[in-house]
């Protein structure tokens, strides 16, 4: 269903997350789902998945994330302290131990001069630890191209934070 590339990553994320004992959980704008996907792919992924918030408008970010509307209209959904509030958000309505989120520009249009289509913003959440962020531009791809781009992304930032130490 996904590449060999995610397949791999999803396959050592489970097994790293089932090793500690973690709980994770996705918050996912522009990849709709890909993410929890693509860990659900993978046998055993109920060990460790919580679960999985796809959170495609401003209102259901609010809703479902508790990110404010204020902070969406100053920033735009695609932005640092969007996703960093998705992740936390994330946590808070979660029984997770580790979520990421996802927020950006798939294309092919939405794009402006500010925030270019494959513009994506990451952030990964960790009880007890602080938010990590990340910027991506993956320019002049396919829809499909960023969206399964960001889910190699979120995974990668998922692999890490198990990673570290609580």
């Amino acid at each position: 269903m996904f590449p060999l590339e995610i397949e791999t990553l999803a396959r050592l994320l489970v097994a790293e997350a089932r090793e500690k004992s973690l709980r994770l959980v996705a918050a996912e704008s522009c990849t709709g789902g890909l993410v929890a996907g693509a860990i659900c792919s993978i046998s055993g992924a109920s060990d460790v998945f919580e679960r999985g918030f796809v959170t495609y408008t401003n209102r259901a970010k609010s809703e479902m994330l508790g990110v404010p509307g204020d902070l969406i209209a100053d920033h735009g959904a695609v932005s640092e302290p969007v996703a960093r509030m998705m992740a936390e958000g994330a946590l808070r309505n979660s029984n997770g131990h580790v979520a990421v989120s996802i927020t950006g520009i798939a294309g092919p249009g939405g794009g402006t001069p500010m925030k270019p289509v494959g513009t994506v913003h990451f952030a990964v959440a960790r009880a007890n630890s602080s938010v990590v962020h990340r910027h991506e531009e993956f320019d002049g791809q396919t829809r499909e191209a960023v969206q399964l781009a960001a889910v190699r992304t979120a995974l990668e930032m998922l692999r890490e934070a198990v990673a570290r130490p609580a």
